[in-house]
């Protein structure tokens, strides 16, 4: 997410996930995936093909000294090669659009001064109409917005990419930097005809040499083939604006991602993140991010609210690029020409339905358990709940012991309740965890969160450790009485499997319809997922709830 700070997820918290879903492919070194089943809503006309490319990043050795303009161009033509391959390969596989990665032209870890020779003047596409392919010299040094703009055009796609923009000022006007130019991290779009479309400046930094727009800006693109897409970046996936305001307030359903993201187990990997944020919104996501093994990137995919295909290195893999191509249902909600009958838009924030049942305890909800649960006359055999440490938050634990049976803990106000049954031996520790309140590590922002987890060892002081593996299998229902709306569904399985709820939504009345823009109809009684039948063991499953309006957010942390 821009400049790196230590081996820190960009989210100290953050969100990825449903129904059908496409092919699988796996490798014990390079994890390529897809869910299994029929692709749903792909027909004729209907449907297009999109690409994302995990970069391997060919980096400055020593991003701290300023290189001149000559020395910049050289450093980033090494990457741009590589996408170029990248994108002729793609549009060999019939791809319509190919997402880059964020800072993969060139690099990360500069300082202001040093990260000057890599900057470009990046014109407003909604006020100027310009090909650089066709017209190079219309604005000096825009050397890479050249070749990128010449790349869609000589392949005929439409191309996402990450570059460094700036534009002077006059330093005695607020908020202008004492050097007279802001700095922008820009995500610039082209047609397949080589022109400027999009460009998009990053609203929410991350450690960065850039600077946060005075003007923030939702940021849409029209194709022909799929119609409207929206544009951020990274740790913007974590804010309302520009992310969950694109599809709340504008419709948006389909949205192109880069992103620079270091992974952090339990809750928040890359993938984790993707998979989640594009089930909870009922939005398509092409998350393209960057691969460098010593930082612990890697994750991209492609997903909507029924399938996904993703890429996560494994360990020891081989520290290589990875090119995703997948054939998508078009999700545009101002386009029912474009969109397949058979695909309709999912609700927001809401998932799929199943019958209610009560949790241990609850006397207020009424029906029965699924098919299969059987009933739970007593609860599981319950610990003191303890203190944690878990995505460098203090979280309220109970373990989670026994082979089945329903228990609660609770954090402030928000309470989590969990009804399990253990399909294997119950010889890995997992606990029940709750946080409610603010997040103050490497950002600020308000969270409520519940969560299943298995614990790093045998004791409770290992409950909350970065741990990718299990073995594991386990039924479960989650729920919480989330004060919040914006709920963000996950499970993870063991090897950094994705994995989907059965069900997930708002108990009783709180299904947020999108012709309710103000979500009047909605009544934050309880947000639940419920999952049977795993194939690999359970490493984590998560609620990931957002309390957006009590934010105490800063512009670049």
């Amino acid at each position: 997410m821009g400049r790196v700070a230590g081996r820190w997820s960009v989210l100290g918290a953050a969100m990825a996930q449903c129904i059908l879903a496409a092919a699988a492919v796996l490798t014990l070194s390079l994890l390529v995936r897809g869910e299994g089943g029929v692709e749903r809503g792909v027909v004729g006309g209907g449907s297009y093909v999109a690409a994302v490319y995990e970069h391997r990043l060919i980096q400055n050795p020593q991003p701290k000294v300023p290189l001149s303009r000559r020395e910049a161009l050289e450093h980033m033509r090494q990457n741009l090669d590589v996408f170029e391959e990248q994108a002729a390969a793609a549009a060999n596989q019939g791809a319509q659009i190919i997402v880059f990665p964020e800072d993969g032209i060139h690099g990360f870890n500069f300082s202001r001064e040093s990260i000057y020779g890599y900057l470009e003047t990046v014109p407003d596409p909604t006020a100027v109409s310009w090909n650089p392919c066709s017209d190079p010299t219309r604005f000096p040094n825009t050397e890479v917005q050249h070749r990128l703009s010449c790349m869609a055009k000589a392949h005929g796609l439409y191309v996402v990419a990450n570059m460094p923009g700036s534009e002077e000022c006059q330093t005695h006007i607020p908020p202008c930097p004492p050097d007279g130019r802001y700095q922008f991290n820009t995500n610039v779009v082209f047609s397949a005809n080589g022109t400027l479309v999009a460009r998009y400046r990053k609203r929410n930094l991350y450690f960065e040499e850039f600077d946060p727009p005075s003007d923030p800006q939702l940021v849409t693109f029209d194709t022909p083939f799929a119609g409207r897409f929206g544009v951020f970046t990274c740790f913007d996936i974590l804010f309302y604006s520009p992310a969950v305001e694109l599809v709340e307030r504008l419709g948006v359903r389909q949205l192109v991602f880069p992103t620079a993201w270091m992974n952090q187990l339990p809750l928040l990997t890359s993938v984790q993140a993707q998979r989640s944020f594009s089930y909870a919104t009922g939005a398509a996501l092409l998350g393209a991010n960057i691969r460098a093994d010593t930082l612990g990137m890697t994750g991209s995919g492609i997903f909507t609210p029924w399938e996904a295909l993703y890429h996560h290195a494994g360990a020891g893999a081989p520290e290589a690029g990875r090119l995703l191509v997948k054939t998508l249902p078009v999700l545009d909600s101002l386009r029912p020409d474009l969109r397949p009958r058979s695909s309709p838009l999912p609700l927001l924030f809401s998932g799929y339905q199943e019958p209610q049942y009560c949790l241990q305890g609850d006397g207020e909800c009424q029906g029965t358990a699924p098919k299969g649960w059987g009933r739970l006359e007593e609860p599981a055999t319950l610990s003191s709940p303890f203190k944690a440490e878990m995505m460098y938050d203090r979280f309220t634990m109970v373990l989670v012991q026994g082979t089945e049976g329903s228990l609660s803990v609770c954090d402030n106000t928000l309470c989590c309740h969990l009804l399990f049954r253990r399909l294997t031996a119950p010889q890995e520790l997992y606990a029940l965890a709750a946080f409610d309140g603010l997040h103050v590590v490497h950002g600020t922002y308000s969270l409520q969160v519940c969560a299943l987890v298995r614990c790093g060892g045998h004791t409770p002081e290992t409950c909350g450790a970065e741990i990718d593996h299990a073995h594991t299998l386990m039924d479960f229902r989650l729920a919480g009485n989330f004060s919040v709306r914006h709920v963000f569904p996950g499970v993870l399985s063991s090897n950094m499997q994705l994995d989907r709820p059965d069900h997930s939504g708002w108990e009783g009345r709180g299904n947020m319809q999108l012709d309710r823009p103000d979500h009047s109809d909605w009544e934050g009684r309880g947000f639940y997922m419920s999952r049977r039948g795993m194939g690999r063991g359970l490493v984590t499953a998560v609620l990931y709830g957002r309390a957006y309006d009590q934010d105490h957010t800063q512009t670049n942390v």
